[in-house]
């Protein structure tokens, strides 16, 4: 295009918005129209004549190897920082072209300038927030709207261990919820996210090795036009060593660093808590002030190390007298204290103070040489001797102290408890040397046909002949020996000496159809049917001569082991007595789901029959649901005839109590089975 040309399309560039610079060769500037005008801020009587250098933000900058481009290719495009009248910088896109003569000769350069400094801004932030998205230390991730992974940090792939192609596509950990299940976290997740768009919280999170750590989310939904779901984007932020460290700080501050045990003033703090439990559970509970006697000796003697040692086991010990729900606390020094917070009665504390001091004065080896320890305990009980723990822990350390002034192992804050608690020891006590020293006996109590009036059974009971005490009612000691486990050998030797006299009855050719044993709950172990098939056959005795009672308390909590133990005995041909029906729960639900063949109607609903018409409609109604299940039925503590007279014209098959004959020595009981056609009925 020749010179001529270009002046006309020169003039109607200047009137357009483009902004248009021309140039001769050497870089001054001939032509300027509105639109450089208003990119520039320059008018054009302000820059005509002058050299482009006036335009750069840097003068620095050096244009002649962009100008040796255009005239050797003819033109060029470049992105560069420029100046504004009024100082500030800008980027331009240029389009540098060079205009020739008809000949061809070279003879200026048309520049056409585009602002693009927001491009340049939006790349630089872009630049600034990949290199954000891949330094920052906390792990990032972006999930489409199904929540599959589609891009995530190198602090991810380290904070997981997992390299991106093999979680590309798929649903991160955190996000993932079991089929059919849902958490509290995740509902919680949902449900923020469906109503705010955004959750944050602490969850656990796990690593590709399985390893769960502790995280702390921020999850944001990202929408689109029309507010459409398109993103997810997640920060976490691991809390591993935050949660260590919290942890470490609590056992520095609530731990004991030797025993590991809880402090003083942690104890405290469980105290209240567990007191204001008891309080509203109405039970009573106890505290056990715990010292060393002469423990300072054995610092000096085994230097603070070998004392450490001692302290550490003394710590184990005391723990395993303790159920998992008592709470030990190291005092300070010497001193440890126990909070035993359900207990059925007061005494209770005493019998664990007691396995306390047993199991603590077993020897103990410091430096290869053998020590005995003695202690002293102090107890206080609430609510009677106080309410607060600071109260409680205050009485059972003065009882300690006064323990120790008496040289007593331990003591009760109060007296009269001091003294009933010794009771029950004693009692206790003596309970364990029963058995070895031959101290029980069993008395028989006839059952009778309640129409006939012969005896067609018996049941065997327990009797303690204590060698000051005389004879110890069951009612007194059995719950002793059901609370210390006692019970378990008891019944054994209850069994097998019933069992012994049952088959010296039959060798005498004394007939006794059947003889009824009780069975405690605690006696059933995987070992029962066993242990009782053993003892019948080394008697010669057929199981089905000997009736198992036992107790609805054993089949309100009966398991899967329970019934299989109660078929297995039935199987093996013992048959089965429900005890004391009615004073349970009486779950009309037992009958069917348990192999029963006798039910015991309690005393307490034969007592004043028939005039007692709300005894009188009970004892109905559980008659006639034995007989239609075809269930045995035995009255026990019939004490008249009119009591008798009343079950038999029920139906009531079998009775039992002292209107017929009281429990008896085995040497007495005999005497009613020579045979005879006596009745025992009076009428």
């Amino acid at each position: 295009m020749s010179q001529n040309e270009l002046e006309p399309a020169i003039r109607i560039l200047g009137d357009i918005n483009a902004s248009l610079i021309a140039l001769d060769l050497e870089g001054y500037i001939t032509g300027w129209n509105g639109g450089a005008e208003r990119l520039f801020g320059y008018p054009s009587e302000e820059v005509l004549g002058r050299h482009v250098l006036m335009l750069y933000a840097d003068e620095t900058d050096n244009d002649i190897e962009l100008f040796n481009r255009v005239l050797t290719q003819g033109q060029t495009t470049l992105e560069v920082k420029r100046r504004h009248k009024d100082g500030r910088d800008f980027w331009v896109q240029i389009h540098l072209n060079l205009v020739r003569d008809e000949a061809g000769k070279p003879l200026r350069m048309i520049g056409f300038l585009h602002d693009i400094s927001s491009q340049i801004a939006d790349q630089v932030r872009s630049r600034l927030l990949a290199s954000v998205f891949r330094h920052t230390p906390d792990a990032i991730v972006i999930t489409d709207e199904s929540r599959h992974l589609i891009e995530c940090n190198p602090a991810y792939l380290r904070l997981i261990g997992d390299k991106l192609p093999k979680i590309i596509g798929k649903v991160p950990y955190f996000l993932e919820q079991e089929v059919g299940k849902k958490t509290a976290t995740a509902q919680s997740i949902d449900a923020h996210l469906a109503s705010t768009g955004h959750w944050e919280g602490e969850l656990w999170s796990r690593r590709a090795n399985g390893e769960a750590f502790p995280a702390w989310l921020t999850l944001s939904a990202v929408h689109g036009r029309q507010n459409k779901l398109q993103h997810y984007f997640a920060v976490m932020a691991d809390l591993s060593e935050r949660k260590a460290a919290e942890e470490q700080i609590f056992r520095l501050a609530y731990f004991d660093t030797l025993t590991k045990l809880p402090n003083r003033s942690h104890l405290f703090s469980l105290l209240e808590q567990a007191l204001s439990e008891a309080r509203r559970q109405q039970r009573s509970g106890a505290l056990l002030c715990f010292n060393i006697a002469g423990f300072k000796a054995m610092n000096d003697s085994f230097t603070h190390r070998g004392g450490d040692q001692i302290l550490v086991v003394v710590a184990e010990r005391i723990r395993s007298c303790l159920r998992d729900e008592d709470v030990l606390s190291r005092f300070g020094g010497d001193e440890f204290c126990i909070g035993l917070f359900d207990i059925r009665q007061r005494e209770d504390a005493a019998i664990v103070a007691e396995r306390i001091l047993a199991t603590v004065a077993e020897p103990y080896y410091v430096q290869q040489e053998e020590i005995v320890i003695k202690a002293h305990i102090g107890m206080s009980v609430f609510p009677d001797d106080g309410r607060d723990a600071d109260k409680l822990i205050n009485l059972a350390a003065v009882a300690m102290h006064r323990a120790k002034q008496g040289r007593q192992a331990m003591l009760f804050y109060s007296s009269d408890m001091n003294q009933r608690s010794l009771a029950r020891i004693k009692l206790t006590t003596d309970l364990h040397h029963a058995l070895a020293r031959d101290e029980f006996e069993l008395h028989y109590q006839p059952q009778v046909n309640a129409q006939t009036g012969q005896i067609c059974g018996a049941e065997a009971l327990i009797r303690w002949r204590h060698p000051q005490r005389g004879l110890v009612p069951p009612g007194e000691f059995i719950p002793f020996a059901e609370e210390s486990g006692l019970i378990v050998q008891i019944g054994i030797w209850v069994f097998n000496a019933a069992c012994q006299q049952m088959a010296q009855w039959r060798h005498q050719g004394l007939g006794l159809e059947r003889l009824a044993i009780n069975l405690s709950p605690r006696q059933f172990g995987r070992h029962l049917v066993d242990e009782l098939l053993a003892v019948v056959n080394q008697h010669q005795l057929p199981a089905s001569c000997i009736e198992l009672e036992i107790t609805e308390t054993l089949l309100m909590k009966a398991d899967e082991d329970v019934t299989a133990t109660l078929n297995a005995l039935h199987q093996a041909g013992f048959s089965l007595a429900l005890d004391d029906f009615g004073t349970g729960y009486s779950n009309l639900g037992y009958l069917h789901a348990f192999p029963l063949d006798y039910l015991k109607i309690d005393q307490s609903f034969v007592r004043g029959l028939p005039d007692n018409h709300s005894n009188a409609a009970i004892v109905r109604a559980i008659i006639g649901i034995a007989l239609n299940l075809e269930l045995q039925l035995i009255a026990e503590g019939v004490e008249n005839e009119a009591e008798a007279q009343f079950l038999a014209s029920l139906d009531c098959h079998q009775l039992q109590g002292y209107y017929l004959a009281k429990p008896m020595p085995a040497a007495d009981f005999v005497n009613l089975l020579q045979p005879s056609e006596r009745s025992l009925l009076g009428y």
